[in-house]
């Protein structure tokens, strides 16, 4: 079943080197790091959320919104099949409604702050900006070549828009959920600012990220989604 369906658009990612020991005591039961080439990595990640519905359903005032999260990569063996998916350590959103269900229905790790968006398209040029406040102002910017292109095979743009379930931690149980979408375009980047506390927003497990340049930046164009409920849970 479906619980919400909606658009991602033009999702700025930027991928960061961690530690795996860093990331132990976030890890759900039942599933282990997934690594690329050897790398453990965590992605700060801004979209547009477009066009949502819940259970089928439009929320008024809550169709279109920014998020922006902090996420790993895992993945769980099934059967002898692998199911690689992300988890949160944290999700903001601009609106409390959307926080509430979110935190009640998958548990996860939503916070609600002021938040805006820019996205300006000019002949050749695209440029992204998403903003959240604390009691500071944060954002990501990206400029790119305003010219999708598509994804390549076995590249680390696949690897890290290609985990296709969300795992969710709850003290000792583990909660899995399906999101389906197809591959995702991307853009050739051309600059990237960056604005951010880690420390302040994701707590001292992260301040090291203020210190470390970004080992790669992304942008997806993106799609229409759709979140299954959860499929089971882990005691």
């Amino acid at each position: 079943m479906n619980f919400l369906k909606a658009e991602w658009r033009k999702l700025a990612i930027i991928n960061y080197e961690i530690s795996p020991d860093l990331l132990s005591k976030y890890l759900p039961a039942g599933t282990e790091l997934d690594f690329y080439k050897g790398k453990c990595y965590v992605s700060l990640v801004g979209f547009m959320f477009l066009n949502t519905k819940l259970l089928g359903f439009p929320v008024p005032f809550h169709r279109n919104f920014e998020e922006v999260n902090l996420r790993f990569y895992v993945k769980k063996n099934e059967s002898g099949e692998w199911k690689r998916g992300v988890v949160f350590i944290k999700e903001i959103v601009p609106k409390l409604a959307l926080s509430l269900v979110a935190n009640s229905v998958y548990r996860e790790n939503y916070h609600t702050l002021p938040m805006k968006s820019q996205i300006h398209h000019q002949e050749n040029e695209l440029l992204i900006r998403y903003s959240w406040k604390d009691k500071n102002w944060h954002s990501i910017q990206i400029t790119a070549e305003n010219k999708v292109q598509p994804m390549v095979a076995n590249s680390e743009f696949e690897f890290i828009t290609e985990h296709y379930y969300g795992f969710t931690k709850k003290e000792d149980k583990t909660s899995e959920y399906e999101v389906c979408h197809p591959k995702w375009d991307c853009y050739q980047i051309k600059d990237y600012q960056l604005e951010i506390d880690f420390q302040k927003i994701y707590g001292n497990d992260f301040e090291a990220l203020n210190h470390q340049e970004p080992i790669s930046v992304m942008l997806a164009e993106g799609s229409e989604i759709k979140v299954k409920t959860k499929q089971y849970i882990i005691q």
